[in-house]
């Protein structure tokens, strides 16, 4: 992979030389060399981007979940907004997407979503949309047409693959079901497929305990279901190693902004057909492409900007 990105690169590059050549002989146009030397840059960022993806989960999928703020009928239609625009990015750069679990909001939106991404990179891309996402819109809820602000927290683990071992103590693990469907009708599972996970956890480390929750109704299959379900337990085990290993491991610059899970990373103010990143003040005024997935320049903002320092430690 990295030999094909250098020898792009050096096709471009060796290109552009010529290009070079060609126009002072009055061969080509200045327009056709500009294009060649944007070529060239846009090969030499997307090396350097790749560059910035080093550490060992960088490569493996993701389990991304989003959860609505309060602020009811609002927040949870920014919930669904949100799940949107990530199910949008995934398919514009493909990769594979499963909805692993789904709850609809009361009158509209969704209350929270588990999202599986499948695919190369997809965590080392992703783990740039972790933290609370700020909407500022005049709400079609509310009556007096006023400003309202809403959020929605997106939590971001790499989806372990079985390369990886994570002991799971199936001691503390139990397990309850449930009918899982629509909203009525023939929609409705007669049978208890829906799963619902539950593992005592105590942190080697600190010796705290929590007690681990996951409910997986992706397929009608119970079996399935478990199988998805314990997947996803594996990486949330994962995750909280490698969230002790980086918290010793990290050396943040004196002046920089403390990057805190959980932290409010973006606002998208739809009036001012404005969203801003605040760890970067990466800003576009593409307020419909950034809701159509395009998030390519806020990636590449934060992992030029961040990913270096991971990539050092």
């Amino acid at each position: 992979m990295w030999i094909d990105g250098y020898a792009e690169v050096e096709k471009a590059v060796d290109e552009l030389q010529i290009g070079w050549d060609f126009c002072k002989e009055g061969l080509i146009e200045e327009a056709e060399l500009d294009n060649l030397y944007n070529d060239a840059i846009t090969k030499i960022e997307n090396l350097e981007l790749r560059n910035m993806l080093r550490r060992e989960e960088d490569k493996l999928g993701v389990v991304l979940k989003i959860n609505s703020g309060a602020g009811g009928t609002e927040s949870q239609d920014w919930a669904s907004m949100l799940m949107r625009m990530y199910l949008r990015w995934c398919e514009k750069n493909g990769y594979k997407t499963s909805i692993a679990n789904l709850l609809d909001g009361d009158e509209a939106g969704i209350k929270s979503c588990t999202i599986n991404v499948e695919g190369d990179f997809a965590y080392g891309y992703l783990k740039s949309e972790n933290g609370v996402h700020r909407l500022v819109r005049v709400s079609p809820y509310n009556a007096q047409g006023k400003r309202m602000t809403s959020f929605a927290s997106v939590f971001v683990t790499p989806l372990v693959d079985d390369t990886i071992e994570v002991k799971v103590e199936t001691a503390l693990l139990s397990w309850d079901t449930f009918r899982s469907g629509g909203a009525g009708g023939q929609n409705v599972n007669k049978v208890e497929s829906g799963v619902r996970l539950r593992y005592q956890f105590t942190d080697p480390y600190t010796g705290e305990k929590e007690e681990i929750l996951i409910e997986n109704t992706e397929t009608r299959d119970q079996p399935k279901n478990k199988e998805n379900a314990l997947r996803q337990l594996r990486s949330i085990l994962y995750d909280k190693e490698l969230q002790h290993r980086l918290q010793e491991q990290a050396k943040v610059e004196a002046g920089k902004m403390k990057i805190e899970w959980g932290s409010q990373i973006r606002s998208y103010v739809f009036d001012d057909r404005r969203v801003k990143d605040h760890r970067t003040n990466f800003q576009t005024s593409d307020v419909n492409g950034v809701m159509d997935g395009d998030l390519d320049g806020f990636i590449k903002a934060y992992l030029m900007e961040f990913a270096g320092t991971d990539a050092n430690e």
